[in-house]
């Protein structure tokens, strides 16, 4: 007997059923009416529990299967798939891969691939600073832009010079130089392009995430269907300078929700933790093709610094 009631008014059939017949020898009582309880209980639900009884009254069945409705529906708000650091770092860079979310127009839905650091400033204040690519329902007709949002501006900027499609990788590289100025940079037309700098209040060390994000418009559900995107070659700068290194299992990682991440239909794939992985959709497999390293020894001109 199915143990679910509709949701949503997406049932698909409804049916007034007896209850099921106890085979048990030791049949139960049927239940008197009475009230809600407002005491917790005093024994372990079970046959042999002193007043058991079972239910007589008429069942609401429906055909409608919760992995079927996952198929319809994603649930709304956030979706984060992907980790961030538990210690501090100077910096972060890698490279991410362009997807076509199907993200509806004239919504609040969005899908992102970006990088991120921040600190908690206490008092449910957060400072940060992001960049990376999204697809929104607000803003580019469908079409994913580059982008960076920071605190101080409180704002999404969309860079619409970088035209991009289904498919593209781009580089992208955030990092202080211990100036507590933070830099947002795109590697594009085979030179890095910075973004934006920001004087941040997180000092010369931040927490750093690596993430694909999901957000599905609570005023109208929706399924998002979400190729899985590729994120690779992901490398963490030490703090106060020093060689970048790949962000591998030795470093303090805190991984998303991964129950979130399956009640959403999307699926985490860690291909080398924690510098390649891919994550979205679960029908999408898990992406094809390890990457290249960086460019070496590419360096922004002092030009071209903030």
């Amino acid at each position: 007997m199915a143990r679910w009631c509709a949701l949503g008014g997406l049932v698909t059939a409804l049916a007034m059923a007896a209850p099921a017949a106890s085979h048990h020898k030791h049949r139960l009582p049927a239940c008197p009416s009475g009230e809600a309880s407002v005491t917790a209980p005093t024994e372990p639900a079970g046959r042999d529990t002193r007043k058991a009884c079972r239910a007589t009254g008429k069942i609401l069945e429906s055909g409608v299967r919760l992995d079927r409705m996952r198929e319809r529906a994603t649930p709304s708000g956030y979706h984060h798939l992907g980790a961030g650091t538990g210690g501090e770092w100077g910096g972060v860079s890698g490279r991410i891969e362009i997807v076509d979310g199907a993200v509806r127009r004239n919504t609040y839905d969005f899908v992102a691939g970006r990088f991120m650091v921040k600190r908690d400033m206490g008092g449910g204040s957060i400072a940060w600073l992001e960049a990376g690519w999204a697809e929104t329902g607000w803003a580019g007709g469908g079409r994913q832009h580059i982008y960076t949002f920071n605190t101080n501006t409180k704002t999404w900027q969309f860079y619409d010079q970088y035209q991009l499609k289904p498919g593209d990788k781009v580089w992208l590289d955030l990092h202080t130089d211990a100036n507590n100025v933070w830099q947002a940079w795109l590697w594009w037309n085979n030179r890095w392009n910075l973004l934006t700098a920001q004087q941040l209040p997180v000092g010369s060390r931040a927490y750093v995430e690596q993430y694909v994000e999901v957000h599905v418009d609570p005023s109208r559900p929706a399924r998002l269907v979400v190729p899985p995107v590729t994120v690779d070659n992901v490398q963490l700068r030490p703090p106060g300078g020093g060689t970048a290194r790949y962000w591998r299992d030795d470093v303090d990682t805190q991984i998303g929700d991964q129950a979130q991440q399956r009640a959403g239909g999307f699926c985490l794939n860690w291909v080398t933790r924690y510098d390649t992985w891919t994550a979205g959709d679960c029908a999408g497999g898990t992406g094809a093709g390890l990457p290249d390293h960086p460019p070496a020894g590419v360096t922004p001109s002092a030009e071209e610094r903030p």
